[in-house]
């Protein structure tokens, strides 16, 4: 089974993973207090805003994010004003009336606006890697948001032996510990509205809880309704205990 985990891992990594891996290796993840765990759990909006700042103005120059949408950013607490603005930043290309290729301001509607025109272009600016879409990462991933607050805060010098290829970056938790990724993320490099200082640990804390609402906007509602059916399924069996008292109350066994 364990073989079978990396060797799943490794295929959903592709061009940033190593063919060189041991099979038997096992990365401990250290678990973060995450706002969102737990049955009762809920996203941090502010963490959830600061997170989409810093893939909007970090992630995004490489990675996509082909399965969200603009609207979606209602859930972490921004507005109808915030959210058009946000949309109508970048310009989406269509095709005119007059059959000419033109563009457009983006809409609330529209999906989040990729770095790149098509994955041949993102491996051209990317020395041949193709920076994986950021829409599921944290299902897509062991580990899910832990992970990904490894993953950035993982950037390290390797140890001595160890043989890194060229245009590869050492990295404590990635599967071979070699990854075409630079690290992303220095303290202070974005400027937090809120005033939250941008430590490199909480910037991959912030992109992390943001990367897991995209990935699971109706985490809030699936979990309200899954507390909603544990109390009726619980008063369902009281009542229906209390029906079975009062039938074969009568009856001598």
């Amino acid at each position: 089974m364990r073989i079978l985990r990396f060797a799943a891992v490794a295929a959903l990594v592709g061009a940033f993973a190593l063919p060189a891996m041991a099979a038997d290796e096992v990365i401990e993840l250290p678990h973060q207090k995450w706002s969102f765990d737990g049955v009762f759990g809920t996203y941090d909006r502010a963490a959830a805003q600061r997170g989409f700042q810093v893939y909007k103005e970090v992630c995004s120059a490489c990675h996509s994010m082909k399965e969200g949408y603009y609207r979606d950013l209602k859930g972490i607490g921004l507005d109808e004003k915030q959210i058009a603005a946000i949309a109508a930043s970048v310009t989406i290309p269509i095709i005119g009336d007059d059959g000419q290729p033109a563009e457009r301001p983006g809409l609330p509607a529209d999906h989040f606006h990729s770095p790149f025109p098509n994955d041949n272009a993102a491996r051209a600016a990317n020395n041949g890697a193709l920076p994986p879409d950021l829409s599921v990462m944290e299902k897509a991933r062991v580990g899910g948001p832990d992970y990904i607050y490894a993953l950035l805060t993982g950037f390290a010098d390797p140890p001595a032996g160890f043989k890194m290829s060229d245009g590869m970056y050492y990295n404590k938790v990635f599967p071979g510990h070699q990854i075409k990724m630079p690290k992303p993320l220095s303290d202070g490099q974005v400027t937090y509205a809120d005033g939250t200082p941008a430590s490199t640990e909480q910037m991959a804390h912030d992109v992390a809880t943001f990367l897991t609402y995209v990935a699971n906007p109706e985490m809030e509602q699936r979990k309200r309704l899954g507390v909603k059916a544990i109390l009726f399924l619980v008063l369902l069996t009281g009542v229906t205990y209390a029906v079975k008292r009062k039938v074969w109350a009568n009856v001598h066994h």
